[in-house]
């Protein structure tokens, strides 16, 4: 796979996917399947009344109702419906990998002064949805990162560099495209904000408050465009879905600079356990380019985190998760859920630091 391929033509291969992918259960071209009368549930989602299994467009009520707590934006909410909610992120990197593979040390040092030898990053982020109507549905989250790398130097010296603080601020639409029995497709359309610092310093044993690399910066400093499209299905104990997903960057930031443009899918599929769980297995494949740019207060040949050229790649996940549904009158509405992934492909244009795990655990409250 070539990083150098722009992120336009990736997300319409994905697109393409996507839409092959759906094991329809019902003709989404039937007019009398999309007129169907619909009735509310409690957490602002819809169905159609009928006496008979798997006819409703959505049985909100089950605890893969929601995908898999990794993916942003995969549900959407009936007219009046409110959503809040809270994720925890962590995900540890150590090592070094290149086109070539693994990349030792030594590899590393003998190109560069300092080697990144691993990272740990965690994110709280807090989230909210809203749907003024049954088409469309709002979406608001407020990222807080915290991010820790430890390097060692040619000469054997070892140092570790610290950042936190609020990330880039991202608000998105979700529009319904198409609703039929037991299945959905919505488009998704975002903007990304630059709240997030990209002036984070630290002390390095070469400069006390050095300017820290790209992947210790908190933002992107630019406005970035976040579209993609989502397809959901459900029936029986099963339910699956699919989406596509980009990050196109629109010019360059305060520092001369824009991070590389994103493509990403994940395909999922969840089976309800009983009334109250569900587990899943998500595949989730994510394609970045290089930096446009550089920052004049970075020097390349220091480190490979701050050589521009060397922060493509690609990388495919395999995730596992669980949902948890409250069902008693205190709990009731209330869901817990988490998901843990490990990288099964990862090549860079690096050297790069390669993901050893990560894990996401979430708090989801739905009203109306």
């Amino acid at each position: 796979m070539n990083s150098s391929r722009s992120t336009p033509a990736i997300v319409l291969l994905s697109f393409s996917y996507l839409f092959s992918f759906s094991p329809l259960h019902a003709d989404p071209s039937d007019p009398e399947a999309l007129k169907a009368p619909v009735e509310e549930h409690s957490d602002g989602s819809s169905s159609a009344p009928c006496g008979c299994q798997n006819t409703s467009f959505w049985e909100a009520g089950r605890a893969d109702a929601h995908g898999p707590i990794g993916l942003m934006g995969e549900h959407t909410h009936g007219q009046g419906g409110w959503m809040a909610s809270y994720r925890y992120m962590h995900m540890r990197m150590a090592g070094n990998r290149g086109r070539g593979g693994e990349l030792s040390r030594a590899d590393v040092l003998a190109d560069f002064m300092v080697a990144p030898l691993e990272m740990t990053m965690e994110m709280h982020m807090l989230g909210l949805m809203h749907a003024p109507s049954d088409d469309l549905t709002l979406m608001f989250m407020f990222p807080y990162i915290i991010a820790s790398m430890d390097h060692q130097t040619r000469p054997g010296a070892r140092f570790t560099t610290d950042s936190d603080g609020p990330g880039d601020i991202k608000i998105s639409g979700l529009y319904k495209l198409a609703q039929w029995v037991g299945q959905q497709i919505h488009a998704n359309l975002g903007v990304s904000l630059p709240t997030g610092s990209i002036e984070e310093r630290d002390d390095t044993p070469a400069m006390a408050n050095a300017k820290l690399p790209y992947p210790m910066q908190l933002g992107s400093g630019t406005f970035d465009i976040l579209p993609g499209v989502t397809y959901l299905g459900q029936s029986g104990d099963y339910s699956w879905g699919a989406q596509a997903r980009g990050t196109v960057r629109l010019g360059r930031n305060s520092s001369g600079y824009s991070l590389g443009d994103r493509g990403g899918l994940s395909v999922w599929i969840a089976r309800r356990l009983c009334s109250w769980a569900s587990s899943s297995v998500r595949v989730d494949g994510q394609v970045w380019e290089n930096i446009d740019g550089s920052d004049d207060d970075l020097n390349p040949a220091m480190v490979p985190t701050a050589d521009t050229s060397r922060r493509g790649g690609e990388r495919i996940d395999v995730l596992f998760g669980l949902n948890l549904l409250g069902q008693e009158s205190v709990p009731a509405g209330h869901r817990i859920a988490v998901e843990f992934g490990l990288p099964v492909y990862q090549a860079f244009d690096g050297p790069q630091l390669e993901t050893d795990w990560f894990a996401t655990i979430g708090w989801q409250f739905a009203w109306h």
